[in-house]
């Protein structure tokens, strides 16, 4: 499944707005609870903008991804202690404690309620295993997590009769015309070429762990 987003550029430059609801190992807990049961859940949008990139949309249900914390798990660094609770549900800095905790949601109450929203969007429908039935995907013993994804596309021209185009450029236009506002996900497509001009930087203990995995597939 990897990136949502990746999905939703694909359909957008032939034309076709969609979405896709995806579900993950248990992460983040109902509001007002401390043991984890709905994944950090991405949600991914896309949509063709005439003449130019188009508009994807990728996000996750809690306030960062769960790979963030894990990067600085392995980088021995410590975390904002807004990301996440330890298990006995206070706020810690110590990305161990995070990720046997509980992973804090976008917008408290509400980002807990998308994600389960996502997790009906996505296993439910599907019949796959919610993010509490799911095993890791961040470790190789268990059975596998069979997790859900959906994915929904439109034809935004014949639902809008021809005026999708206008319509969006126009929505696009107004965004960035407003002082200081950033369109959303623009980010992702500045970041990709400053990638391909310079390459990526990774925290040693991250690079050498890939080290290490790219020799035991060569040896296999």
């Amino acid at each position: 499944f990897g990136q949502g987003g990746s999905h939703c550029e694909a359909f957008a430059h032939k034309g076709l707005v969609s979405f896709v609801f995806g579900n993950a190992h248990k992460a983040i807990a109902p509001w007002g609870g401390k043991n984890p049961m709905f994944g950090t859940n991405p949600i991914a949008f896309g949509a063709p903008v005439p003449g130019r990139e188009p508009l994807v949309i990728d996000l996750a249900m809690s306030r960062v991804a769960r790979g963030k914390v894990m990067a600085a798990e392995r980088a021995g660094t410590t975390i904002p202690d807004t990301w996440a609770l330890d298990k006995d549900g206070n706020a810690t800095t110590d990305p161990t404690a995070a990720i046997a905790g509980t992973m804090l949601p976008i917008g408290e109450a509400k980002g807990a309620a998308l994600a389960m929203m996502v997790e009906v969007m996505s296993a439910a429908i599907v019949g796959g295993s919610f993010g509490f039935e799911a095993s890791s995907l961040f470790v190789g013993e268990g059975a596998a997590p069979d997790l859900g994804q959906v994915i929904l596309v439109l034809n935004p021209g014949m639902i809008s009769g021809g005026v999708f185009g206008d319509r969006i450029t126009t929505l696009v236009e107004a965004v960035e015309g407003e002082e200081g506002a950033r369109l959303p996900g623009s980010r992702r497509f500045a970041l990709r070429e400053k990638a391909e001009r310079e390459g990526i930087s990774l925290p040693t203990p991250i690079l050498e762990e890939v080290r290490h995995l790219a020799k035991g597939v060569e040896a296999a």
